[in-house]
This record gives structure tokens, sequence and C-alpha cells, in this order.
């Protein structure tokens, strides 16, 4: 296996999908599921994610091209799409009924968006992964690419599957607290993005 691109993978992913650091927003997307629930979201959204990255690690470029879509604008389409999340976070009340009692189901679609998407397999994953399979030119390197988003997968699920201590520390109040400062956290992302992709858009006038 090339061992320095594997690193080189690993560290990159674990900087774009922040495994520790995306804890208080899946605590805060989750915090109305019960805890059997708040699991099968976690691995559904890490499952979402790798079938995401290994469909554009296999035909990225091939997508895009035949959809005629440039990565400054999967960039900001991305990044609108965060902000409407954070925007629900910012303004969504925390009603005990509905936290107590909701669908079954309902882990399924915050397991795929937005955890799984934009927040996991986002612009910054999927364009890097495009740019790493890019690299690779033998079975040795596309391990590598390959390894390194496992193991950083893996421990994005861990971090998820443990967030519950977080919400049992913090109680239904914090969790309410912590929500607001997650979305506040999540626009600020949404609208790095937002930005990134207009000064791309600028630079190829």
């Amino acid at each position: 296996m090339n061992t320095v691109l594997f690193v080189e993978v690993l560290v990159t992913m674990a900087v774009i999908m922040d495994p520790i650091g995306n804890v208080p927003i899946f605590a805060s997307v989750t915090r109305r599921l019960s805890e059997p629930a708040r699991h099968r979201a976690a691995a559904l959204a890490v499952v979402t994610a790798a079938i995401i990255i290994a469909v554009f690690a296999a035909a990225g470029q091939r997508i895009l091209l035949y959809l005629d879509v440039s990565l400054s604008a999967l960039r900001g389409a991305g990044g609108l799409l965060l902000l409407l999340v954070a925007l629900e976070l910012l303004t969504g009340s925390d009603d005990a009924d509905s936290s107590d009692a909701l669908d079954p189901d309902d882990h399924v679609a915050v397991a795929m968006v937005p955890l799984g998407t934009p927040l996991l397999a986002g612009p910054g994953a999927i364009v890097a992964t495009i740019v790493f399979v890019n690299r690779a030119d033998d079975a040795r390197s596309y391990l590598a690419v390959a390894a390194g988003a496992v193991v950083v997968l893996i421990a994005v699920y861990l971090a998820m599957r443990f967030a519950s201590v977080l919400m049992r520390v913090l109680r239904r109040s914090g969790v309410l607290l912590l929500s607001r400062v997650a979305g506040l956290l999540l626009a600020a992302i949404a609208v790095q993005m937002l930005a990134d992709a207009v000064i791309e858009f600028a630079r190829q006038v």
C-alpha cells in the first residue's frame, strides 16, 4: 500500500469530515430521536456517506461532465443545503411532546440528509476523493485511498455512536443550547462554502 498517499487521504478526509466536531451537530439533529434510533441514524449516515464517496471515486469526473456541473457549483449547492439545516436548528423549538414520540422511520431521513450528505459526504469530501483518485496510478495507490477513507468513516461512526453520552450529560436544556450553537457553526460553514463557490465562479469568468 502507498503509505504516503494513505496518510494524506487520512489527514485530509479527517479534517473535512471532522469526526469530533460533528458530534454536537449530530446530537442536535437527532435530539428528538430515541437512543436506538440515534444509533441506527449514525450507522446509516456513515453507510450513506460511504456509498456517495465510492460512487464519486469510481465515476465522479464522468458524472460531473455528463451533467455539465462544475465542482464550484457542487460546493455552492452543498452550502445552500447546509444553510437550510442550520436555519432549522437556529429557529426550531424543543417541543417535549414531539421529542419523546416520533415515527421510528424518522431516523432514516435524518441520517441521509443532512448527516450522510452534505455533512459527511459533502462537496469537500467529494472533491478530495476525486482529486486523490486521479492521483492514484496503481492498485497500491487505490488501496491507500480506500483505506484512508474507510478509517475516517469508522472514526466518524464511533464519534456519533457515542454522542448519546454527551446528550445524557447535557440533558434536554443543554442539548437545546447546543443545537443553537451547532446551528450557528453550521451556518458559518455553509456561508464559507457559498463564498468559496462564488470566488471560484469569479475566477472562471
